[in-house]
């Protein structure tokens, strides 16, 4: 853990340092004044620049109708521009309870402090389950530890992390500029054999799915024919694959899934859309 930290240090001393003075909360206030770099319960205080704080939220697609959840939220930096410049409701979670009240306060003096709640609590302990953004700057460790956690969160839940990923959970987007973070959509299970209907009426047809994260593939067995899935992919909820069909034609399957059952559309390239359904089992 020590080393990480160190590790941290120096990256945000490279990355970030020129924007500290002018993009945190001046320090602090008369009630309390936080140091970067200070010692927390797992990791050190290396606040976020205002410029990248925008970018994760853009990235996120954070609207008023979010619920924003920032873990090891610091001086509340995350939560009120989310709040503020998107228009979000959010909670922060802060271990320290000096620097959770002076979050509390910047929320406050920043106009928003009815629509930003910042809890006193531990990341492992607080429900941040009805988040429908993730945001956090932790360590590697922790991302990972976090990850079972996030994984059963809804599908289309967004999540982002400056500077660390969560381990061999691909992210979807990588930001470079101006410094490293990630963006993921927490993906639906869809591994299993699902039972299709509306696709061929003549034949049963079944789904085989495999799932790593939001990579997916598999194959379609209609009556005795089977093929592997072409272009899978899976964006929280929604999937969809493409097929070709016994005479040839070419169809585009998008559908939605609600844990074991599955509702959408089968599109041909002849010009016709079948409703289709169908059930895990």
């Amino acid at each position: 853990m020590k080393y990480f930290k160190i590790l941290l240090t120096i990256f945000g001393a490279l990355f970030t340092l020129n924007t500290f003075a002018q993009n945190y909360f001046e320090g602090g206030d008369d009630k309390y004044k936080p140091l970067v770099g200070q010692e927390g319960k797992d990791v050190i205080w290396m606040p976020t620049s205002n410029e990248l704080v925008a970018i994760m939220l853009k990235t996120a697609k954070v609207t008023p109708n979010d619920l924003v959840y920032d873990l090891g939220s610091g001086d509340g930096r995350i939560a009120i521009a989310a709040a503020k410049d998107f228009g979000a409701r959010a909670i922060g979670i802060e271990f320290n309870p000096e620097m959770a009240a002076l979050a509390q306060r910047n929320a406050n003096r920043s106009g928003v402090g009815e629509r930003v709640k910042i809890i006193n609590g531990d990341i492992f302990v607080e429900d941040f389950s009805k988040a429908t953004v993730v945001t956090m700057y932790l360590l590697p460790d922790l991302n990972i530890s976090l990850r079972p956690t996030i994984l059963k969160m809804k599908p289309g839940t967004r999540v982002t992390s400056h500077a660390f990923n969560m381990g061999d959970w691909e992210a979807d987007i990588e930001i470079d500029s101006p410094s490293k973070a990630f963006y993921w959509v927490v993906p639906a299970r869809v591994e299993g054999d699902w039972v299709i209907s509306g696709m061929d009426p003549q034949n049963k047809t079944i789904l085989k799915l495999s799932q790593h994260y939001q990579k997916i593939g598999g194959t379609l067995q209609i009556g005795s024919n089977s093929q592997p899935i072409l272009n899978p992919k899976l964006d929280g909820a929604n999937l969809s694959f493409s097929y070709i069909d016994r005479s040839k034609t070419s169809h585009l399957v998008k559908v939605a899934i609600n844990n074991n059952e599955i509702k959408g559309v089968d599109k041909s390239s002849g010009y016709y859309d079948t409703e289709i359904t169908g059930k895990r089992r």
